[in-house]
């Protein structure tokens, strides 16, 4: 049983997964599009490795703006949320992704990433950490979901 985060944005989608103990979020990959509205070949790529790893619950960050409002992009993510669930039968979790892709650039730094290269990790990097900060805030709610699923 595993988790996957989700940073969905305009033209990509970076995907983080758990380990199977729900302790760490792992980097995984990032799916991109050509076009925003082009969805259908991130949401098939999303429902196939949620297949093979096991998922059983999505946490989408949630790109709220910084005085709390909902914008545009809130609206898109929401939209892409309906369409998530249809596809997987899966329960999606929101979760606050503010400052995400700030702490992705300051951990790219420590790792001594060339600016040229930020593009291939920023948003896989900042799903694991919205996964992450999720998996921290919900440990006993992960651990009854996990002691569950062995019974």
């Amino acid at each position: 049983m595993r988790i996957m985060g989700l940073d969905f944005g305009s033209k990509t989608c970076g995907v983080a997964l758990s380990d199977e103990l729900l302790m760490t979020a792992q980097p995984v990959e990032i799916i991109r599009r050509d076009r925003a509205g082009k969805i259908r070949k991130t949401l098939s790529r999303i429902e196939e490795i949620c297949g093979q790893q096991d998922v059983r619950l999505i946490v989408l960050g949630l790109p709220l703006n910084m005085d709390d409002s909902a914008g545009e992009r809130v609206l898109n993510t929401m939209a892409f949320r309906e369409q998530l669930e249809r596809r997987t039968g899966l329960p999606i979790v929101m979760s606050d992704e503010r400052l995400t892709t700030v702490e992705a650039y300051e951990i790219m730094d420590k790792m001594e990433i060339s600016h040229e290269e930020r593009g291939r990790y920023v948003d896989m990097i900042a799903a694991s950490i919205i996964l992450q900060e999720y998996m921290e805030n919900h440990r006993e709610e992960l651990s009854r979901m996990k002691g569950a699923d062995h019974e």
